[in-house]
């Protein structure tokens, strides 16, 4: 994944229907790092001897791997640096292999003024099929906000 450069965006620059996309290539050594980092040994995302006796027949990334490439649109490009997630949705509808290209996409689907909150809807997509949808919240700074720190 080359990730894009960061973007921030405050509370006022937010309208309902932005959107961002990020793609990555599923890779091997991101799967087996996960693992790493989460404690989540399960064999069916680490050993494929294990995975071919199941119905996946392969092995697969972590659900919460796939799910935390939506935590990378928040935190990078919409809305960005300064964001604070405060909740998220998820619901697995397919399996992510190995090798597999996901594409994450997070459009705002509501703006609260009230704590300036953004809800995201959040789509994770192999091909065509859906593999992971949510949704998230987070506070999003005010313009100003941030800048008090001269």
């Amino acid at each position: 994944m080359s990730l894009p450069p960061l973007r921030t965006l405050y509370y006022e620059d937010l309208s309902v229907g932005m959107s961002e996309t990020l793609s990555k290539t599923v890779l091997s050594s991101d799967v087996v790092g996960f693992a790493e980092v989460s404690g989540d040994r399960n064999p069916v995302h680490l050993s494929e001897h294990f995975a071919a006796t199941t119905p996946f027949r392969t092995r697969i990334a972590h659900g919460l791997y796939t799910a935390s490439l939506i935590s990378a649109v928040l935190g990078t490009r919409l809305p960005g640096p300064g964001a604070i997630y405060l909740s998220q949705t998820l619901n697995f509808k397919a399996p992510v292999r190995i090798g597999d290209v996901v594409t994450v996409t997070v459009t705002i689907a509501e703006l609260i003024d009230r704590g300036r909150r953004a809800k995201l809807a959040c789509v994770c997509k192999v091909g065509d099929t859906v593999v992971l949808e949510g949704e998230a919240v987070v506070k999003v700074p005010a313009r100003g906000e941030a800048e008090t720190d001269d």
